[in-house]
C-alpha cells in the first residue's frame, strides 16, 4: 500500500468523495474519523466519488483517540498551513500516514503542538489566500509522496 489518506473530522461530501477517487486512483488506503459534516450515504459524497466508492479501502474510526490508538505505531505526517516545512521536506515511505484537517479550521491545536515535527505545509504564494481546497492539497501531497516512491 503506497500511502494512507486521513481525514480529521471532514466537513464537505464533495472534498471526501473527490478523495475517495484519488485513494482509489493511486492504490492508496482512505481513513475517516468522526464526526463528519456529512452523512456518508449523502448523495454529494457519492457523486463526487462516483460509482468508485464501493471499490475503496477504507477505514471508519469514531474519534481522534480511536484512530491514534489503533494506528499509534505508525509513520504520521501532519499537513497544516502552520506548518514550517514543505511538503517537499516529507520523507515518504510506503505507508506514510498524510493526515488532514478539516476544511474550516484545518488539525487541532494539540495535534499541531504535538506533532511539530511532523508537521509540513504546502507553500502559498500569495498572501491573499490561507489554504487550498482540501480535495486539492491531498492530490498534491499524495503525487509527490508517488514521485519521490517511484
Amino acid at each position: 500500500m503506497p500511502l494512507n489518506i486521513v481525514l480529521i473530522e471532514p466537513e464537505i461530501p464533495n472534498n471526501t468523495g473527490n478523495i475517495g477517487r484519488l485513494v482509489l486512483a493511486t492504490g492508496s488506503r482512505l481513513h475517516l474519523v468522526k464526526p463528519f459534516g456529512f452523512e456518508i450515504n449523502d448523495k454529494r459524497l457519492k457523486r463526487a466519488g462516483l460509482d468508485y466508492w464501493q471499490h475503496l479501502d477504507v477505514i471508519y474510526y469514531n474519534s481522534i483517540e480511536d484512530f491514534f490508538l489503533q494506528n499509534k505505531d505508525e509513520k504520521m505526517i501532519f499537513l497544516s498551513s502552520h506548518g514550517n516545512k514543505s511538503h517537499w521536506e516529507i520523507d515518504y515511505s510506503d505507508g506514510t500516514f498524510l493526515v488532514f484537517g478539516k476544511e474550516s479550521v484545518g488539525l487541532p491545536k494539540q495535534l499541531t503542538e504535538k506533532h511539530k515535527n511532523q508537521l509540513f505545509k504546502i507553500p502559498l504564494y500569495s498572501k491573499e489566500i490561507r489554504s487550498l481546497n482540501l480535495a486539492n492539497a491531498v492530490a498534491i501531497v499524495v503525487y509527490e509522496g508517488l514521485r519521490q516512491l517511484k
